[in-house]
């Protein structure tokens, strides 16, 4: 079992979730919403967003369950109101875009940082065949830095592809809301409070079949991506 990979992935799925968290309010604090921070949720320290079974027992039961191959979790829902919005409906798209719009941006930041590493200590990138990074350098807490990188990034990739599935309570769900007709949109919410429900059965009982291949797929594509930049060089 890869226990260093098992770490380095919950640590970028804390990454991951509570900024993902934090922009949810920020956003909805600039729109007009004040509702996060009254309840002191609009900050970035992890504690007020962690969830016992979201954010600690799921992602660690999911990791060990998978032997490394697989995790996923969840900060507290920061709570929004969409009512204090001038556009209620365009407001809560915005919001629900904040999050995986930030993990997208995490991935960006680190991969960045990642390639800096490479070009100013001239580590050497290596992918194996199961898709994971094999660093090569003498200074070993530098390869330790590479690796932990290497895991922020494709989990908030992960995550913020994820978010976007248009099932309830998925950011995706408030998104595909609003280009619904009224019709659609009253069906839509009758099987939203089954939601939730659909989620969890799809993550703890097909996420290591569905969602692991495709992390691996996440990972091969940023490693192409940073070795492509690294040849412009």
């Amino acid at each position: 079992m890869d226990w260093q990979g098992i770490a380095y992935t919950l640590i970028g799925l804390l990454i991951g979730v509570v900024l993902h968290e934090y922009m949810h309010g920020r956003t909805a604090d600039r729109l007009g919403d004040h509702t996060a921070m009254t309840a002191g949720r609009l900050t970035l320290n992890p504690v007020p967003h962690i969830d016992p079974i979201g954010t600690v027992l799921l992602p660690i039961g999911l990791a060990l369950l998978s032997r490394g191959q697989f995790t996923f979790g969840y900060a507290k829902p920061v709570p929004v109101n969409p009512f204090f919005f001038k556009k209620p409906r365009r407001g809560m798209v915005e919001v629900a875009l904040a999050g995986p719009l930030t993990n997208f941006a995490v991935a960006i930041v680190v991969v960045g940082v990642g390639v800096g590493l490479r070009l100013l200590l001239n580590l050497q990138f290596v992918i194996n065949q199961s898709g994971n990074l094999v660093v090569v350098n003498k200074a070993s807490w530098w390869v330790d830095l590479a690796f932990l990188l290497f895991y922020v990034a494709v989990i908030n990739i992960f995550l913020g592809v994820f978010n976007l599935i248009p099932i309830p309570p998925l950011d995706g769900s408030h998104v595909l809301e609003y280009f619904l007709s009224p019709s659609a949109q009253e069906a839509y919410e009758r099987f939203a409070r089954y939601g939730f429900i659909l989620v969890f059965v799809l993550v703890f009982f097909a996420g290591g079949a569905i969602f692991g291949p495709i992390q691996n797929v996440v990972s091969k594509l940023i490693f192409g991506t940073v070795r492509q930049i690294i040849n412009v060089f």
